[in-house]
């Protein structure tokens, strides 16, 4: 991002992010982004896929802000109650922070200023909020230059924040609502409102930009795996928009990040819809007495699951809860693993698809 450049108001000069490159790019990525939302529908259960795409995307929004954690640490960390080094805490509170989004996006429809801080302040637990201090500037980690210097003082942060929301809560163009989500996504990562967690903060307004303006119901297309993997050139083309006013390759960017993303999550949910399929064939051969869907349903919304769960979720005794789980591990599709005291039981073939 550039260096002294004064950051300017949405919207930005349409011939600048309507491009001929830009519109070929954006029929693609809407296609394969509304096929999503049908396949999305398919699933019985939507708390299935939700649990599942969440958490890996907590881990990876994490891991661009170089918190590294597995999918295991994470999964046991939700299913026991020790406690967790800060790392794995992080992650865990990144997830909690897109459910406070995507309630506050159902109850209200809509986002304001201090809906952001609530969601920042959930990642990064403390309440400083928005920047007063200035002072804030970028740098290149390796070689300490400063890259990029944001807005520096608290009203003009405010001013930027309230014009970001008024395009992020009603498309003010008619631009195309996902040129405008990689726009609003430039121009959150621009104004930089806080001292820590913006990177994060701006990815979950992304999803939750996708399920206001209808793209999406639910929150489950995450650009954090995608940028990880291209990083250097995400900088690059965000640096190029605030030195050159160069819009091209970073729109073109954001498009290919949803296309792909959305493409990916699209296998995965087949993927998950054909193992649940499979999961309840053999449990209704093998051990037709234990087969409940909402039993088989749970071991997919929790790949890690255990005797609590299976209570609370079927409205049964422990005792019965046990032999449920004893009886799956029995016919194969679970797996027992022992932590501390607690009995944990792995959906090991769901673990799997959701690692790749």
């Amino acid at each position: 991002m550039g260096h002294i450049n004064e950051l300017k108001k949405l919207p930005p000069q349409r011939d600048k992010v309507e491009t001929v490159s830009i519109l070929r790019q954006l029929s693609k990525t809407s296609q394969t982004l509304g096929e999503l939302k049908g396949v999305a529908k398919t699933i019985p259960n939507q708390a299935m896929l939700i649990n599942a795409v969440v958490l890996q995307e907590a881990k990876d929004s994490s891991e661009i802000e170089n918190i590294i954690t597995t999918q295991d640490e994470l999964y046991k960390a939700l299913a026991t109650k020790r406690k967790q080094p800060v790392e794995i805490k992080e992650v865990i509170n990144y997830r909690k922070a897109i459910f406070t989004g995507a309630e506050l996006i159902e109850h209200q429809g809509f986002l304001r200023t201090k809906d952001i801080e609530s969601i920042q302040k959930t990642i990064i637990e403390n309440n400083a909020g928005i920047r007063a201090m200035s002072g804030t500037v970028l740098k290149n980690d390796r070689t300490g230059e400063i890259v990029y210097t944001p807005p520096q003082e608290k009203d003009e942060i405010l001013d930027l924040l309230s014009n970001f929301l008024e395009h992020f809560n009603v498309n003010q163009t008619d631009l195309s609502p996902l040129i405008n989500l990689a726009i609003l996504h430039y121009q959150f990562e621009s104004i930089h409102p806080f001292y820590d967690g913006n990177g994060r903060t701006g990815r979950i307004l992304n999803i939750l930009y996708l399920i206001i303006h209808d793209l999406l119901d639910i929150p489950i297309l995450y650009l954090s795996s995608y940028i990880n993997e291209n990083k250097a050139e995400y900088y690059k083309y965000l640096n190029q928009v605030n030195r050159l006013d160069h819009w091209e390759d970073y729109i073109l960017y954001m498009l290919k990040a949803i296309e792909e993303t959305a493409s990916n999550t699209i296998q995965k949910i087949n993927k998950i819809k054909q193992q649940l399929d499979q999961t309840v064939e053999i449990v209704k051969r093998k051990a037709p007495k234990t087969y409940r869907k909402e039993l088989v349903e749970l071991l997919f919304e929790q790949p890690y699951s255990k005797i609590e769960f299976v209570v609370e979720k079927l409205k049964v005794e422990r005792k019965a809860a046990s032999r449920y789980l004893k009886t799956l591990e029995d016919i194969g599709v679970l797996k027992s693993e022992k932590i501390g005291r607690e009995n944990l039981y792995l959906n090991i073939e769901l673990i799997e698809i959701l690692k790749h």
